[in-house]
């Protein structure tokens, strides 16, 4: 009988880093509610693609990205073009859900999580 360790090794890589994710998002989360902020969706699924968190910040909607790695930079370095183009994408789908549609205030932060749960947030980042 053979077992594949490789395909197995694969599975548990993949599931630590899943729980890895939701613990960062769960960091995340918690360090924008202490700010004030409010959480309104968490894994907010559109047609073109999932934001991790939302959240409500004065009467501002707020939509974040969260990356998790060694440390800030490499977290940083994880962002692409592509992904917060992805993201807008699915804002301003999201803003489609509202009251004031288009009109409602927004910006896309990137919150960073380094190895030690330490979280930095990057405000409105801008794409190029």
């Amino acid at each position: 009988m053979s077992f594949d360790t490789t395909a197995t090794n694969r599975k548990r890589v993949g599931l630590t880093n899943y729980h890895s994710g939701l613990a960062a998002e769960t960091s995340v989360e918690r360090a924008c509610v202490e700010s004030g902020a409010v959480l309104v969706e968490r894994r907010w699924r559109g047609a073109a693609g999932e934001v991790d968190l939302i959240l409500r910040d004065g009467d501002e909607l707020v939509f974040v990205e969260v990356k998790k790695s060694k440390d800030f930079a490499r977290a940083a370095e994880r962002v692409s073009k592509r992904q917060l183009a992805r993201i807008a994408t699915t804002a301003e789908e999201y803003l489609g859900t509202q009251p004031q549609g288009a009109l409602t205030a927004m910006r896309i932060d990137v919150a960073l999580v380094n190895d030690l749960g330490a979280v930095e947030i990057l405000q409105n980042v801008m794409l190029d």
